[in-house]
């Protein structure tokens, strides 16, 4: 081989092998100053409660801090949008919902499609709704529930925390599944729908098991059921709705996405740091005091679950006219 043939192969092997080299680097520096973890729900909620758990334990093991920022407004599309056009570094960080799954469906126009534009990073937890009623109603199970609906259709009002909030879309489902007729109230929150269930104003509500919990226990409110496809740790007395309506599944889940072309090298940092909380048993316990579950797994398993709940959902949307305003 003559010299300058091996100086060119010399050269391009360094070439090939100093991105290799830069990736690993940036990898073991990762992170070397503060990640923004944006969230498109205001504070307080249930996505910034999550958020705010797992950036705490991301800033303890990770040894930077996981910062925060609540943008909400336009049903998280604002924040979605503002974290897909970050750059694709691992500092820009996107809290992941079921509204973001649904979204592509809701919207008439968007400038993302989430699904393709949001790299999957982790899933931290899953959380059913309850299927929760007024006191006022007569009815102890799902069966009696559904055997009073038909025998008064159209006069039972169903609250939700807003179209195309979770609860919205379990009542949908619901009416869809069990042939029942409810006329749907949307609210600004969970929280005024429930002040409005307690007091009688409406009849129904799937609101979080984590925001109704205690009014179940307390016995000012009674659930009939919970939506996720096997029963609660939390009210494990308390059967599921697809006990009586064979199929029926319904459930909030929380996650993290990044841009894409975000370094693989990146993402299974954060990943493994997102499984090692969902492994501890004290972060299991924060977990199961709101009512949530742990959902670990790798960034294809949680990237399938929002491709999967985008495409169920988008039926129902579809199936019940739903438009956003």
């Amino acid at each position: 081989m003559n010299l300058p043939r091996r100086r060119f192969l010399h050269v391009a092997a360094g070439a090939f092998a100093a991105p290799l080299v830069a990736r690993r680097a940036l990898a073991g520096a990762y992170p070397s100053r503060p990640v923004r973890l944006i969230c498109g729900f205001a504070a307080a909620g249930g996505n910034d409660i999550i958020a705010r758990l797992m950036g705490q334990w991301l800033t303890e093991r990770l040894g930077q801090s996981f910062v925060i920022e609540n943008r909400p407004g336009a049903g998280t599309n604002i924040a979605a949008e503002l974290v897909i056009n970050s750059p694709p570094d691992g500092y820009t960080l996107f809290v992941t919902s079921l509204s973001n799954a649904v979204n592509g469906a809701l919207y008439e126009k968007l400038n993302f499609d989430f699904v393709h534009d949001m790299l999957p990073v982790a899933g931290i937890a899953q959380a059913p709704s309850s299927f929760a009623i007024s006191t006022s109603v007569p009815a102890r199970t799902v069966a009696e529930f559904i055997a009073y609906a038909k025998a008064n259709p159209g006069r039972i009002n169903m609250g939700s925390a807003g179209i195309g909030s979770t609860g919205h879309l379990a009542g949908e489902l619901f009416k869809m599944m069990a042939g029942v007729e409810l006329i749907h109230v949307p609210y600004r929150g969970n929280g005024p729908a429930l002040t409005d269930l307690l007091g009688g104003q409406i009849e129904v509500l799937f609101p979080s098991l984590g925001a109704s919990i205690e009014y179940v226990k307390s016995g000012k409110l009674r659930a009939l059921a919970v939506t996720g496809a096997t029963r609660s740790d939390a009210l494990p007395d308390l059967p599921t709705v697809a006990e009586t309506v064979p199929g029926y599944e319904a459930f909030s889940f929380y996650g993290i996405g990044a841009p894409r072309n975000t370094p693989a090298e990146i993402v299974g940092v954060l990943n493994k740091a997102v499984n090692a909380g969902l492994a501890d048993a004290k972060f299991k316990a924060r977990l199961a005091d709101l009512g949530s579950v742990p959902m670990p797994g790798s960034p294809a398993t949680f990237g399938k679950l929002i491709a999967d709940e985008a495409e169920k959902w988008g039926k129902v949307i579809r199936f019940a006219g739903i438009k956003s305003q």
